[in-house]
């Protein structure tokens, strides 16, 4: 019998990795995004709505099983916190940390009566150090590696393990289109942009998004079954620095 997975934002960058891969290794995966996909089970779903999300998986949950969640919608935005807007905050942290909180609140249930589930959120690097214009962002992902240990914590009696995933600068359509907004506003030459971004890395190179996959795979794996509440860092060094 396959394993299921749910995973919201799966249908590009590391989301797209991260269903690909879980294909692969004969899991049954559910996307809930707003953007189709052709690989795995999708279903529409904008996850600021919390009633929706809980619809969703209620419904995934009375036919399966659900052994894994991987909460990886979110949305990137540059800004300090003079120039964020409270509708821009608030837009941030509905995708990144509201939609973490209705997916994990739905699955929980099905988890919970099987004694059993993975919960992965997609956190950053920014989790752990700050960057420049980046408030609403930074404040999300640090959100998000809380949410990680409180539910590790809170669920651990019921065998339910929750991690966080801290990638550092992947390259994905989220950073090319981050590097392109940059470039506009700035008119710097994008290839230049691009080789700074790696040689600040220092394995001197972006990382790909497949290998934020391998790592989210191994954390829903039984070979992971003695790590929860952690952030796992996979960003070529840059936060050891």
């Amino acid at each position: 019998m396959k394993k299921v997975c749910v995973i919201t934002g799966g249908s590009s960058g590391i989301g797209l990795s991260i269903v690909k891969l879980f294909v692969e290794h004969n899991y049954q995966v559910f996307n809930l995004d707003l953007s189709p996909c052709a690989i795995g089970e999708f279903r529409q779903c904008d996850v600021t709505n919390v009633e929706q999300v809980s619809e969703i998986i209620a419904n995934i949950a009375q036919q399966h099983t659900i052994d894994v969640l991987i909460s990886n919608a979110g949305i990137h935005f540059s800004a300090t916190i003079e120039n964020t807007s409270e509708a821009e905050l608030d837009n941030v942290f509905n995708i990144n940390v509201k939609g973490a909180y209705a997916a994990i609140k739905a699955v929980l249930p099905s988890m919970k009566a099987n004694k059993n589930g993975a919960i992965i959120l997609m956190s950053s690097d920014q989790a752990l150090v700050a960057k420049h214009n980046s408030f609403a962002y930074n404040l999300s992902k640090s959100a998000l590696a809380s949410i990680a240990k409180t539910t590790a914590l809170d669920y651990a009696a019921f065998n339910i393990r929750a991690n966080a995933v801290c990638p550092g600068t992947i390259e994905t359509p989220l950073y090319h289109q981050a590097i392109d907004n940059y470039c506009q506003k700035s008119g710097a030459d994008k290839n230049a942009v691009h080789e700074e971004e790696a040689k600040l890395q220092p394995l001197q190179r972006l990382g790909q998004p497949e290998e934020v996959a391998e790592l989210v795979l191994f954390l829903a794996s039984d070979n992971a079954k003695f790590i929860t509440g952690s952030l796992q860092v996979i960003d070529g060094g840059y936060t050891a620095q």
